[in-house]
């Protein structure tokens, strides 16, 4: 017996689901786009558990509700209410799945990676993402609890 297309697209669904559930975020000052959904991957429960020398993959759905030439992220370790820089392998939002001049009322799917160094300490932090457009202004921002294990 064959399956059907139908019962075949399920299943790559259900496997696909199974590695990147939506995860629940704080947005923390979206002003120039409403975020739709934040997946990280691997990422099966909250908070996450990030494991050192693992690269993650990020995926947000976003809407844009300006236009704008460019895009920059710039990523954080919030840690007693203090931001520290992460460091992300491509800061361009124009380079990380995002087709620039970015279009108001267009939605978009902005891919990053998230690299856990083996230097970090172990420790629960939040994780706190902006994506500015070329005015400086959030096109999104949202936090999730991690914590970075061995």
């Amino acid at each position: 017996m064959v399956p059907s297309p139908l019962a075949l697209l399920l299943a790559l669904g259900a496997a696909a689901t199974a590695l990147a559930e939506p995860l629940r975020f704080v947005d923390c000052g979206s002003v120039d786009g409403s975020i739709r959904e934040v997946n990280v991957s691997p990422c099966p429960t909250q908070p996450c558990l990030l494991h050192k020398g693992i690269s993650y993959s990020i995926n947000v759905t976003f809407a844009s509700k300006i236009q704008s030439q460019g895009s920059k992220a710039r990523v954080y370790g919030e840690m007693l209410h203090v931001d520290i820089p992460f460091p992300i392998p491509e800061p361009d939002g124009c380079k990380s799945g995002i087709q620039c001049p970015i279009q108001k009322g267009h939605s978009y799917s902005y891919l990053n990676k998230l690299p856990v160094k083996s230097e970090y300490p172990s420790i629960k932090l939040i994780v706190k993402w902006e994506l500015v457009d070329d005015q400086d202004q959030m096109l999104f921002c949202w936090k999730i609890p991690v914590q970075i294990t061995s």
